[in-house]
């Protein structure tokens, strides 16, 4: 698996690299926009039933888990994970993910992107979910964007670039599906037990491919999710949908004996159907 070198004329890259095969870039110059005066410092915890959760981003980057030059595909895929935009499950909705598609050929980059302070237990009863997920699909939308401009660096099409994102993160992945600069969107967009949690936005007529994967029994993002699938038909469109009959909200990559533990399979079957597990033939 290979190395990332690779230099921006207009935005410094820092790699700090995660493993052999992963490396990490930081998505803007210098602060990112909009969250100029946050003072929080990001603070990690690995010790977690679910791996390693990231508090107070500040400083939103990808890391990129690049398949072998002979097994890629060319399709690359953003992942964003879910914590309610208090914090992030960077390893059970992110790295193994990551890891899970780059072996399959996918070139995949995990996204940390900006969330609120944390400050003190569960979730402030009057967050705004607007006002918050802004500063992730602002995050999601710049990742794309940084992915798109050196694709042939990290040896994927710019038209073959999609985003997943988990709970909230799903939130921030349905932001850049619903991008008003068509352009900006990615080319597919998987949202896994998770919508729009605000305001229901307005559905445009075109969008990028969807894959929605659920559970029934899941207690935090079962109404916001049938909204927005109601939304969906409303407008027309007939995205992938897989509804499981158990696993709860947050099953990411978990093994817990239910038919949830198979959305990812489902999800690369998908993009099979669309001929992107397979480099391109011209």
């Amino acid at each position: 698996m290979r190395p990332i070198v690779c230099a921006f004329a207009s935005v410094i890259l820092f790699f700090a690299g995660m493993s052999a095969y992963a490396q990490t870039l930081e998505l803007w110059p210098g602060l990112a926009p909009g969250s100029e005066r946050w003072t929080q410092s990001e603070r990690t915890v690995t010790d977690t039933p679910i791996g390693t959760v990231v508090f107070n981003v500040v400083r939103p980057t990808i890391t990129a888990y690049l398949p072998d030059e002979s097994d890629a595909s060319g399709t690359g895929v953003i992942i964003a994970p879910g914590g309610a935009f208090v914090a992030l499950a960077m390893d059970l909705e992110g790295r193994d993910v990551a890891t899970w598609l780059q072996k399959r050929g996918i070139a995949a980059f995990v996204l940390k992107y900006r969330i609120m302070e944390k400050r003190g237990e569960g979730i402030p009863a009057s967050m705004d979910m607007d006002d918050v997920s802004r500063y992730g699909i602002a995050d999601g939308i710049r990742a794309i964007e940084v992915v798109r401009q050196h694709a042939a660096r990290f040896g994927v099409s710019p038209d073959r670039i999609g985003f997943i994102g988990f709970s909230a993160g799903a939130m921030v992945a349905s932001g850049t599906a619903l991008n008003r600069d068509v352009e900006a969107r990615p080319n597919f967009v998987a949202m896994i037990y998770g919508a729009p949690f605000g305001k229901m936005p307005r559905i445009p007529r075109q969008l990028p491919p969807l894959f929605l994967a659920w559970a029934q029994d899941d207690d935090t993002a079962l109404d916001p999710i049938l909204r927005f699938h109601k939304a969906l038909d409303a407008a027309g469109h007939r995205p992938e949908i897989h509804v499981f009959s158990a696993g709860g909200h947050g099953f990411g990559m978990k093994k817990q004996g239910t038919s949830s533990d198979y959305w990812i399979d489902a999800f690369y079957y998908w993009l099979e159907a669309q001929r992107l597990t397979m480099p391109k033939t011209h």
